[in-house]
């Protein structure tokens, strides 16, 4: 079996603890210039890509600044940082549950996105634990929706991030999860749920559809008052949504979700009221590398149980 070649490593140095943009000039392709690929490449305005090349922020594997008429050479990186729009703070921490050569836990808050995307850069949990840690390196094992709080595995060493990642994938990480949605009295539980979900690329909530099962859930009541009940939910699947589909399901939707059972209007930048209370709450594995057994448990309590009116002002 053919070995891929890894690619060489950035010469730019990462940026709030983002790192920068890698293109690969791809065979086959006939462009003139670096320029042109990347004009038609990246969808900008002719005039941006120019700005950039002209300011020196295009380099090539050896931090030299790549100029408009450079020839195109298959094959070819180059990197570059992308201009990122102002992001409104998340006004919660990360902390840090555990942290040794190889792994970091961390306690995510609600809100916070795990790692880079779409129009969540630098408010990640990735970039600022970077940041505050100081391990530019830090790569995730693993995500969990941006809504959701709760306990997150980080690795220390690229080299080693694999085998973490393979835990997931493989489904030897023990996972527990906390909710609070409506009590109700005919639910009996506990129950397991099976069923299919799909989710479509730019439709915002996942669905369930007949055929094989491919999500699992395990659902518990913990206790109940005023119409509200605390769950523990106990995933042996990962699908998009797979929890807060399954609870909806039952007829008790997880509250302050925006999309299940309906799809709300957008949440305003800013607005960090009513969070989802759904807690990734207990992380069980055994260390790949170190062959040591973790179980971390995430203090944090949701809001809507603890002091329900704080939570629903």
């Amino acid at each position: 079996m053919r070995r891929r070649t890894p690619p060489p490593p950035s010469p730019l140095p990462q940026r709030d603890g983002v790192d920068a943009v890698r293109v690969r000039l791809p065979a086959g392709d006939a462009w003139a210039t670096v320029r042109d690929h990347l004009v038609a490449r990246l969808a900008a305005e002719p005039g941006v890509i120019d700005a950039m090349l002209d300011a020196g922020r295009v380099v090539d594997a050896a931090g030299r600044p790549v100029p408009r008429d450079m020839a195109y050479v298959p094959g070819m990186f180059v990197w570059f940082h992308r201009e990122l729009p102002t992001e409104e703070r998340v006004p919660y921490e990360v902390d840090v549950v555990y942290r040794d050569e190889h792994v970091v836990v961390a306690d995510k808050p609600h809100f916070l996105a795990t790692t880079p995307r779409g129009s969540h850069v630098t408010e990640t949990a990735l970039a600022r634990l970077r940041r505050q840690l100081g391990i530019p390196a830090l790569g995730a094992a693993h995500r969990l929706d941006r809504l959701t709080a709760g306990l997150v595995l980080f690795t220390v060493r690229p080299e080693e991030r694999g085998a973490y990642q393979s835990l997931f994938r493989d489904r030897r990480v023990a996972k527990e999860y906390e909710a609070v949605a409506p009590y109700s009295p005919t639910l009996a539980l506990p129950r397991t749920v099976r069923s299919r979900i799909v989710k479509e690329r730019g439709v915002m909530a996942a669905r369930e559809v007949t055929g094989e099962p491919n999500a699992v859930s395990r659902v518990e009541l913990l206790e109940h008052r005023d119409g509200r009940a605390r769950y523990r939910l106990t995933p042996s699947t990962g699908q998009t949504h797979q929890l807060r589909v399954h609870m909806s399901a039952l007829g008790v939707p997880i509250l302050g979700d925006p999309l299940y059972p309906v799809v709300t209007g957008p949440v305003p930048a800013g607005d960090f009221r009513r969070p989802l209370q759904l807690l990734a709450k207990v992380l069980e594995f055994t260390d790949p590398v170190t062959g040591r057994e973790h179980r971390f448990v995430s203090p944090r309590v949701l809001r809507a149980w603890s002091s329900y009116e704080e939570w629903a002002g």
